[in-house]
């Protein structure tokens, strides 16, 4: 019963479609890792109930060897001792003869119980090893879907760090909008050119305090001309009345 709840698990396991139960999972990351952990287990369960099936498979082996060695001791001692009990007898002791002869015969027995045993040990060593063999194939499957999702997890993070680190850099590119008046950058911007257009009203300024004070002299040498040329004429007007 205990093997056969383990080969179904291990059966079950193997079968299991992992890509679809991870594209189920509502987070992928802790199904894997429950997965790992629930494989990680029945591996260790299934290397330790498949050891204790060798181990009984290996007594049997042993027992069924030592049935075949043993039936042929027996079968040894049988014949040593009918070739005494034919020494015996041709010696004329007929007694001892017999005697030798009732050795065989138990020996002979003793050699058909050992052959018996052996016989009937090897259906069960057959089943047994047949159990041992797909044990033992279907645990090379557990461990090969445990690596299968062990991959799978590594995959996954290696994914989800690249997503992650995919959306802080979107998030940055569109925290930094240049066309959006609102953003840093776009304040920035609009603080610049205040800054270029107050300049600009200085310098316009500047010059147009300049160019009054230029508009002022030439207003202050067209008038001193006009004062010299008035009073030219009143220094000429002044030398013709002497003259006459």
């Amino acid at each position: 019963m205990t093997k056969q709840s383990i080969f179904g698990r291990i059966s079950t396991l193997v079968k299991a479609n992992v890509n679809a139960m991870i594209d189920s999972a509502e987070d992928p990351q802790k199904m894997i890792d429950q997965l790992v952990r629930d494989y990680t287990n029945n591996v260790a369960d299934a290397e330790a109930a498949i050891a204790e099936t060798i181990g009984n498979l290996r007594l049997l082996e042993r027992d069924h060897e030592e049935d075949i060695q043993s039936a042929k001791d027996w079968g040894n001692k049988a014949i040593a001792a009918s070739r005494k009990a034919d020494e015996l007898r041709a010696a004329g002791d007929a007694a001892d003869a017999d005697k030798f002869d009732s050795l065989a015969k138990i020996a002979l027995q003793r050699q058909i119980g050992a052959e018996r045993e052996a016989t009937g040990a090897e259906p069960t060593i057959a089943a047994q090893t047949e159990v041992v063999d797909k044990l033992k194939s279907g645990l090379n499957g557990m461990k090969d879907k445990l690596g299968e999702l062990k991959n799978k997890r590594s995959e996954l993070l290696a994914r989800a760090k690249v997503a992650e680190a995919q959306t802080k850099v979107q998030d940055a590119v569109s925290s930094i909008n240049v066309l959006d008046p609102t953003s840093e950058l776009g304040r920035f911007e609009d603080k610049v050119r205040r800054q270029e257009a107050l300049a600009q009203g200085k310098v316009e300024l500047a010059a147009s305090s300049l160019d009054a004070q230029f508009e002022s002299l030439d207003d202050l040498g067209e008038l001193t001309e006009v004062e010299a040329r008035l009073a030219e004429l009143k220094s000429g007007a002044r030398q013709s009345q002497l003259e006459s």
